[in-house]
């Protein structure tokens, strides 16, 4: 309860802040959203630092978007270390927001550094407690590292959220294969074969359990 109300509280400031932050001139609106549609055909077309300089001929250190939309652009023309850079501004505009640190995320991991990419995914989760997709993430990294432990809670999560998730209940299998509990992967994965009768993995989970 308290971690919503803080979200609330500081959740309406920074509302407030990027409503403060946001020009009311015309003129540089119409330039902004010109910049922001001209960037968006030259990533369409492969252009991503045509498209990073476009942004950058009117960036606003205050702009939570045009600094979200440069830490995008950023990531997909390779600059990673500038990507986190411009997700991490976005963080400080809008604390409370989730898309730039899904965002943050992919520079992070391309960089290999796992332990923001975690960092990250946690931050998500106190934020979201319930949030399925930044469990399932976060549960196939402990799952690579094999500490199962963490994975089997996350992935118990989202199953319990979402009982008929093929992914999910694929995941939950496999980690209860490799901790040994083999009568509860089996119905997981049968389970899992009910949304995906073809499913891959759940088959070759099946196929080790006979």
């Amino acid at each position: 309860m308290d971690i919503l109300k803080r979200i609330l509280f500081y959740g309406f400031f920074s509302v407030f802040a990027l409503l403060i932050g946001s020009s009311v001139n015309g003129q540089s609106f119409v330039e902004k959203k010109d910049a922001f549609q001209k960037s968006y055909i030259q990533e369409a077309t492969g252009g991503y630092i045509d498209a990073v300089n476009t942004l950058k001929k009117v960036y606003d250190e205050k702009s939570y978007e045009i600094n979200l939309r440069l830490g995008w652009l950023t990531y997909l023309s390779g600059s990673f270390t500038e990507s986190k850079a411009y997700y991490n501004n976005a963080i400080s505009i809008m604390p409370y927001a989730i898309e730039p640190r899904y965002g943050y995320v992919y520079p992070a991991a391309a960089m290999g550094n796992w332990s923001e990419v975690i960092s990250q995914y946690k931050k998500i989760l106190e934020i979201t407690p319930n949030n399925s997709i930044a469990m399932h993430r976060l549960g196939l990294i402990y799952y690579g590292r094999e500490d199962y432990d963490k994975a089997l809670l996350l992935f118990s999560k989202v199953v319990n959220l979402y009982p008929f998730d093929y992914d999910g209940l694929s995941m939950l299998a496999w980690t209860n294969y490799r901790m040994g509990k083999t009568r509860e992967a089996k119905i997981l994965f049968r389970k899992a074969l009910l949304h995906t009768p073809n499913g891959t993995s759940a088959l070759e989970g099946l196929d080790l359990l006979k």
